[in-house]
């Protein structure tokens, strides 16, 4: 994906070095067993599959957090000598960045709705977001609380290596689908599945889930056909492969060599690839409507 001649959001931070459990939106699904486990702030707290257990925030309530979703954030020092975007794997995330900031300010402004940019947060390991403590086990995240994308780089070796997704699209995609979320969450559209979930038993509310997850998978696409003329040949097919990776399904079965239809709470590989494609397809937010079936 060409995006070398897009200056770096100026929205980033780097946060260095930490440790601690996390919360959010993950990108990834939960280990067997407990897929559908409620947790989180303001969003849904997964595991990664194959022994990395992801840690809960707060720990109980609804799917979307107990508390609301909104944890105070009481801010952490930046040092000097952690400056952002100053890695290529940075870089690149901060290009996609502003992009995505880009591209949905435009959507945003063509149906007359005002967009805040979002701030990517860079981290070796642990590091504090205002949804509480974050760690690189638990794969990039979105939280609302202090409208920001979380990410340990070193997270793109893992998709490659572990989950057999290369490429730069692939991991574009990664970032565009948490800026799904940050999407969601300024349209409101958070706010609504939480309430809902909140009046819902587990299996409903996990199935509430997969429709966000989903309809942040269509945003990303969406970004992708925005951008069309910035894409490579390969490109879709490595977004197509690491959303394929990340299914329910399949995280499911090669984790415990069975799937648990009822603890999905991101979707199948088909359904991630489905979404995903649609909007790459039509490019138009509004036919990202995954509430209406899954």
């Amino acid at each position: 994906m060409r995006l070398d001649d897009l200056d770096p959001t100026r929205n980033a931070r780097d946060l260095g070095s930490g440790g601690g459990g996390g919360g959010g939106f993950p990108l990834l699904g939960l280990l067997p067993l407990l897929l559908g486990r409620r947790m989180g702030c303001g969003g849904i707290a997964l595991l990664v599959i194959i022994g990395v257990a992801y840690m809960a925030l707060s720990g109980g309530g609804g799917m979307l957090g107990s508390t609301g979703g909104k944890v105070g954030y009481g801010g952490q020092q930046q040092s000097s000598a952690n400056r952002p975007c100053d890695t290529q794997a940075e870089l690149f995330a901060c290009r996609v960045m502003t992009s995505t900031d880009d591209t949905w300010d435009s959507i945003f402004r063509s149906e007359g709705l005002r967009y805040t940019p979002a701030t990517i947060n860079f981290y070796r390991g642990g590091a504090q977001s205002g949804c509480g403590a974050a760690q690189s086990a638990m794969g990039p995240f979105y939280c609302p609380a202090d409208d920001g994308v979380y990410l340990d780089t070193s997270f793109f070796d893992e998709l490659k290596q572990r989950y057999g997704a290369s490429g730069d699209f692939a991991q574009a995609y990664v970032i565009a689908h948490e800026m799904g979320h940050h999407v969601q969450d300024l349209l409101g559209t958070s706010a609504d599945v939480q309430r809902q979930q909140a009046q819902l038993g587990r299996t409903a509310g996990n199935k509430l889930s997969v429709m966000l997850e989903l309809q942040a998978d269509c945003y990303a696409g969406v970004w992708g056909a925005k951008n069309r003329d910035r894409l490579e040949p390969g490109d879709v097919e490595e977004g197509m492969t690491a959303a394929n990776a990340i299914g329910d399904d399949t995280l499911q079965r090669e984790a415990q060599g069975r799937v648990v239809p009822d603890s999905f709470t991101h979707g199948t590989s088909q359904q991630r690839m489905h979404w995903l494609r649609v909007g790459l397809q039509t490019g138009d937010p509004a036919r990202c409507d995954t509430f209406s079936g899954v």
